[in-house]
């Protein structure tokens, strides 16, 4: 397998690439702008079709690499159902299978961070973008995002996986880049025995994080990223 992590200085923002060497197929989940030329770069390195675009959230804090990726490569980009993104291919529920060459992405629905949230179940390891961080849940972002509804996603979805299962968050948290099930079931202070989890991440968050979408959200949305470098985003000719 190929597996790759990769940060956006500017942001923060963690993303990720997944390849079968024997398919020659990829994806690219929670793609940032800032990393677009990288991500090219790796698919051309190892010989590998960009099959999907997964999104794990409409993010409000950084543009998406995902929509000009999509016009430069064919690949499909997928997302929570209802997730809002304009130029999505297909809305992903609890549950569905996302197959690239050999391998298969498990969707797990974790509404909350955002209503229509979602997780990528792979191999020993899950993907959570911003629902799960490093010693923290994400804070609600934009229209129905929810504590409440977190704290009940974290606990009944992901804190039910096996304790071994390796947790690769959608962004940095005190200069951490992973984590463990079983680690956040036993230290994560929002989680711990006793707390009254939602009230834990308002009080941090504050209240008014849900309240409105940022001009970013808005951007992702509507697949607004800039499309400046679209060329320079295609395949190198041999």
């Amino acid at each position: 397998m190929i597996f790759r992590q990769l940060v956006d200085s500017r942001s923060g923002a963690l993303g990720y690439l997944l390849g079968d060497p024997i398919g020659q197929e990829a994806v690219v989940i929670d793609a940032a702008h800032g990393l677009a030329d990288e991500y090219r770069r790796l698919l051309h390195h190892h010989g590998l079709a960009l099959r999907y675009l997964a999104e794990t959230h409409l993010h409000a804090d950084h543009l998406s690499a995902a929509p000009a990726l999509r016009e430069a490569t064919g690949a499909r980009l997928v997302a929570g159902e209802g997730g809002g993104w304009a130029c999505s291919d297909l809305a992903l529920r609890h549950g569905d299978l996302l197959h690239f060459g050999e391998e298969t992405l498990e969707v797990l629905h974790v509404p909350g961070h955002t209503p229509c949230s979602v997780a990528f179940r792979w191999r020993d390891r899950v993907f959570t973008g911003d629902s799960l961080l490093p010693g923290a849940l994400g804070c609600p972002e934009g229209p129905g995002g929810d504590a409440g509804t977190l704290c009940a996603s974290a606990r009944n979805v992901l804190l039910g996986l096996p304790g071994e299962i390796l947790v690769f968050p959608g962004r940095l948290r005190n200069g951490r880049r992973v984590t463990t099930i079983a680690e956040e079931r036993e230290t994560n202070p929002d989680l711990a025995a006793g707390v009254q989890c939602a009230q834990a991440v308002r009080r941090r968050c504050g209240q008014a994080t849900a309240a409105q979408e940022s001009d970013v959200m808005i951007n992702n949305r509507q697949c607004a990223a800039d499309r400046s470098g679209l060329d320079r985003l295609r395949p190198p000719e041999a």
